[in-house]
């Protein structure tokens, strides 16, 4: 008798411990998110709070757990898919360091001639919208974002520049099957297919991106004088080289990708191996060129802002672990019946947490046998969450890179960008809709 009433007393506690786990680790994440939202105003670092936030995710996560094996096995699934997109950041960092060391973009910010902020803003979001369909958002904002250090001096307009990098990238992703992680996923998993994919969520995208810059567009105005132009000294030996070897490996790896079905990483990484024995090669034997080799431009990638994101991602990651994720996912379902809202919510969400886990749980909730291959219900996923992300500035991995590299701050953005890219994101969700009732 008195062992079955202490066996029920424990049941219950582990009950009561799984129950508050959920809650106590909402309640860290939005610490922490609030913490980073006002790291201005705290005076502190934002990869300090990052970092401490997904350290103590995964703290309550383990305290709260009744199994330890659990809580490590988890820890490793996850910390493996991080730590693909982490050696894809400071390797695709890397690689636009070495055509920076190289003054490589310096005949592309030449290229752009405009003095009119309207005209330079309508060609440098175009371009980041289409490059990042080739490439990927990711990737696109890198690039992007480095050609805007050296074309805009003055820190607001460059970081309205950046902000409008992010939508544009996040956009243009969103239509291509390897431009956004959430789309490959849903492309991998046989939910939608690459060809009809790009057919009905091309106009959408464009929308995204079309309407925040028309109403960009009365707002940024003013010329750029020559003078303010902060150019580099001049081209470094074989920077032409170097410029189309860079961009050629970015090109290589979705292709890489799709032959060989391995992981991005792999294709990046064996192209910077490559790269690497070529600037050794052009370099190595020239000592005023030390500045020009590979080890020099890893030890100038902003290890700052990639720990950032490992910070998010392991508190992103534990809230997953936890079924935090799972439970809103299910609950969205169930007081939201309709796909169009649903998707809708799921994208204002993405802003705020991971897309890639939210995305995730939807792929797990809806069988393909309740919704096949290009359902509607998959491509407003795929667009929601591709562009919602764009919604805050932490929203989207091309967000935090952004803020990053460029150091974009956090209410700066929300005051300035998310009704913006608000407008966006409605008018293409809008848009959508439309073509399936009338077109498709």
């Amino acid at each position: 008798m008195y062992h079955s009433k202490l066996e029920n007393r424990f049941s219950f506690g582990r009950v009561v411990i799984l129950a508050a786990m959920p809650l106590v680790l909402i309640f860290v994440f939005l610490l922490g998110y609030c913490a980073i939202a006002f790291e201005h105003h705290l005076k502190v670092s934002k990869t300090a709070l990052a970092l401490i936030t997904g350290m103590l995710c995964w703290t309550v996560y383990a305290v709260f757990c009744p199994t330890p094996g659990l809580v490590i096995s988890d820890l490793h699934n996850h910390l493996s898919s991080i730590a693909e997109i982490i050696l894809f950041i400071v390797a695709s960092m890397t690689l636009v360091e070495v055509i920076n060391s190289h003054n490589g973009f310096d005949f592309l910010v030449k290229a752009i001639t405009s003095k009119s902020k309207r005209v330079l803003l309508w060609q440098i979001t175009w371009i980041s919208f289409f490059l990042s369909a080739v490439l990927d958002n990711l990737t696109t904002t890198i690039v992007m974002v480095s050609v805007v250090q050296l074309l805009i001096p003055e820190k607001q307009d460059r970081w309205t520049m950046c902000g409008m990098i992010v939508i544009a990238a996040n956009a243009g992703g969103t239509w291509s099957p390897i431009g956004d992680v959430t789309s490959t996923m849903l492309w991998i998993g046989g939910q939608l297919s690459s060809l009809n994919m790009m057919k009905s969520l091309f106009i959408p995208s464009v929308v995204c991106l079309l309407v925040p810059l028309t109403i960009q567009t009365f707002f940024y105005s003013g010329p750029l004088s020559v003078s303010s132009y902060n150019l580099p000294r001049g081209p470094e030996p074989h920077s032409r080289l170097i410029f189309c070897l860079v961009l050629g490996i970015l090109f290589f790896v979705p292709i890489f990708k799709t032959f060989t079905h391995l992981p991005p990483y792999i294709g990046i990484l064996l192209g910077l191996g490559f790269l690497w024995l070529v600037v050794d090669y052009l370099h190595g034997n020239q000592k005023n060129r030390a500045h020009l080799g590979i080890t020099h431009s890893l030890s100038r990638i902003d290890m700052s802002g990639v720990l950032f994101f490992l910070g998010i991602l392991l508190s992103v990651s534990a809230l997953e672990s936890g079924h935090v994720l799972a439970k809103v996912a299910i609950w969205l379902d169930s007081v939201i019946p309709s796909p169009v809202y649903l998707a809708s919510v799921l994208g204002v969400l993405s802003s705020v947490m991971d897309n890639v886990p939210l995305v995730a749980a939807t792929m797990g909730m809806y069988p393909l046998s309740q919704f096949p291959i290009d359902h509607p219900l998959w491509e407003m996923i795929a667009l929601a969450s591709g562009t919602g992300g764009s919604l805050l500035i932490v929203g989207s991995a091309a967000g935090i890179v952004a803020m990053g590299m460029e150091g974009v701050d956090f209410i700066w953005y929300f005051k300035r960008m998310t009704l913006l890219a608000l407008s966006g994101f409605v008018s293409a969700m809008l848009v959508y809709v439309g073509l399936v009732h009338f077109v498709f």
